[in-house]
């Protein structure tokens, strides 16, 4: 008895689809706009069909901008500390300003980049 013949998913390059979702674009075709809203996914590809919607990015990217505010904020706050005496006072109001600006400027981004990782591998429906 002989096993069945499973059919293997075509081949996606991970690193070109990463980088169209960082832009927020399709990760197969690269047309503009995976993004209806600023963080909801439209549900299919204006330019090639493929249903965006079928991902399962939840909050992976979110674990990523922490990540990523933590490598950043951690060395610029503790360089300026050495470097300048700035009042704990000021300190308090610029701080967690900085880091909402970048974790808003970095999340939309990272979605996308996550969403496209997920398309190159066959993840999470879209296989």
């Amino acid at each position: 008895m002989t096993d069945p013949i499973v059919p293997q998913p075509p081949e996606r390059a991970a690193w070109p689809a990463i980088a169209r979702g960082l832009r927020g674009r399709c990760p197969a075709c690269g047309a503009q706009g995976m993004f209806a809203r600023f963080l909801k996914v439209r549900p299919c590809c204006e330019g090639c069909g493929l249903q965006l919607d079928a991902h399962q990015a939840d909050d992976f990217p979110a674990y990523i901008v922490i990540l990523l505010l933590g490598h950043i904020l951690v060395p610029l706050m503790i360089e300026t500390n050495r470097m300048l005496a700035i009042p704990l006072a000021w300190q308090s109001l610029i701080w967690p300003g900085l880091a909402a600006m970048l974790a808003i400027a970095l999340i939309q981004p990272v979605k996308g980049g996550v969403i496209a990782l997920q398309w190159s591998r066959h993840l999470a429906g879209f296989s």
